[in-house]
């Protein structure tokens, strides 16, 4: 879930000039900030200390990102697959204002679960599966039990219903000797130990493995974005540690790391934009310096352009501890539904 950076918005159809040169020179930027960031950023890293055990592990990461950025840099097809991907969630932004929305509802996304292991206690049980598919539906549709907990300040802007459902529909199990994964997709290749994608177009494909580090630190888990549709790597890994309740560490325990790489799957960004006061593209979360760890208290003030107010900590897209997010937003509902409209980046998910 990583280092990002700000971007302005952009429509697609009826563009002036001078929106034109903001959509152009937002693609050119993506490629040079990508070699600007560093690994070994800490603060804005999915990677996680792992100097013992992973229960021990006290702030969240996730570098998807950061691998983003590195795709985009070495492709110029991803570049150009990400300016319409952000040009249609515009267009459909400003089509939902005029009362246009999706004609068949909520979407039910097929999910296959690709699971890696090398022990026995690596090999996530259905019940633990089912268990995870369960907490999507739960967090995405504001069924979960904690949204009573959303601040006063959020109610009016917290997402509801996002309108998207996940149903599982194969479980792929395969014992490998690698015994630590990195993030470099091996996983997601038979050649290499991992499994291969199921049709990645028609397919929400989450592999869940046994550990995985990068330059000695434990990651949680990394998601493609929706400029990835259908291609082999495209999906979602998540360590078996963090993937769904039942025997998970804490305090990322509640299925919440998957809740929050969908998001990335499904094209939400981290909510303080991956820069000091970044642009995550929404307008309904609050500008915050960058991300929040462990458990914060409601208000936590960040200033921002002189404009001093308590952030969204408890956003499913920021980096606090499972227990302490429970909430999505209107915007990043809007940002959902646009990818997996008829016209989206994700439509082929309805064809199954």
């Amino acid at each position: 879930m990583f280092i990002n950076f700000k971007c302005s918005k952009f429509i697609y159809g009826n563009l002036n000039i001078y929106d034109m040169k903001k959509l152009l020179l937002g693609v050119l930027v993506l490629g040079s900030l990508s070699s600007c960031n560093s690994d070994n950023i800490t603060n804005q890293s999915e990677d996680l200390s792992n100097t013992s055990e992973s229960s021990n592990i006290v702030r969240r990461g996730c570098p998807s990102e950061e691998i983003r950025q590195e795709a985009l840099k070495n492709s110029s097809e991803l570049r150009q697959r990400f300016a319409t991907l952000e040009a249609n969630t515009e267009r459909f932004a400003n089509d939902l204002k005029l009362g246009k929305v999706l004609a068949d509802g909520s979407v039910e996304i097929p999910v296959v679960v690709n699971v890696v292991y090398n022990t026995t206690a690596e090999n996530v049980s259905d019940a633990r599966i089912a268990e995870q598919i369960a907490i999507l539906n739960q967090d995405y549709s504001a069924t979960n039990t904690d949204i009573s907990k959303i601040p006063g300040e959020f109610q009016g802007v917290s997402s509801g219903d996002i309108k998207v459902k996940f149903r599982l529909v194969n479980t792929i199990r395969k014992k490998t000797t690698t015994k630590s994964w990195r993030t470099n997709d091996a996983m997601k290749k038979a050649s290499s130990g991992g499994i291969d994608a199921t049709s990645p177009t028609n397919y929400l494909n989450m592999w869940v493995v046994g550990k995985m580090t990068s330059q000695g630190q434990t990651i949680l888990g990394y998601a493609t974005f929706p400029e990835s549709a259908g291609l082999w790597n495209d999906g979602v890994v998540i360590a078996a540690p963090f993937f769904g309740k039942t025997g998970a560490s804490s305090p990322f325990n509640l299925g919440r790391t998957a809740t929050h790489e969908v998001g990335h799957y499904l094209n939400l960004r981290h909510i303080w934009g991956d820069a000091n006061c970044g642009n995550d593209l929404v307008d309904d979360t609050p500008t915050q310096t960058t991300a929040n760890y462990g458990k914060p208290t409601y208000p936590l003030y960040n200033t921002c352009t002189g404009v001093q107010r308590s952030v969204m900590f408890m956003n499913y897209m920021d980096y606090v501890d499972d227990a302490a997010m429970f909430m999505f937003s209107a915007g990043q509902k809007t940002r959902i539904q646009s990818v997996v409209a008829s016209s989206g980046a994700r439509a082929g998910l309805r064809v199954y």
